[in-house]
């Protein structure tokens, strides 16, 4: 399977060497990162409204201080599909002063 010669592509490469199968749903989480508690609070108050993305959850970095709002949505991990959801919660973050960090996909949703 080729995959495009970009972050997204390089992370899908991986998780498809890591033998999990691509073709089916998986829980992704997004993050997306805030510099104040009250901007990461609306946002994911925003986000669980959202039919995309209605599980959140919110988070502080210990070492940075940073808050992060985990942003879990039930797609068929395709490349183009990751980047547009990424724009999507960006457009949205991005009034509420937050920006995007990437996505992950755990081995073992129902674990």
């Amino acid at each position: 399977m080729h995959f495009p010669d970009d972050d997204n592509g390089q992370l899908l490469a991986e998780i498809a060497a890591a033998g999990i199968d691509l073709a089916q749903m998986h829980k992704i989480d997004f993050y997306i990162l805030f510099e104040q508690k009250v901007d990461a609070e609306k946002f994911a108050t925003a986000i669980a409204e959202d039919e995309l993305s209605p599980a959140t959850e919110l988070v502080q970095c210990t070492d940075t201080g940073i808050w992060e709002v985990v942003t879990q949505v039930e797609m068929v991990p395709d490349h183009t599909l990751l980047g547009q959801t990424e724009l999507y919660l960006e457009s949205i973050a991005n009034g509420y002063n937050g920006y995007g960090d990437g996505w992950g996909l755990m081995d073992g949703d129902d674990a």
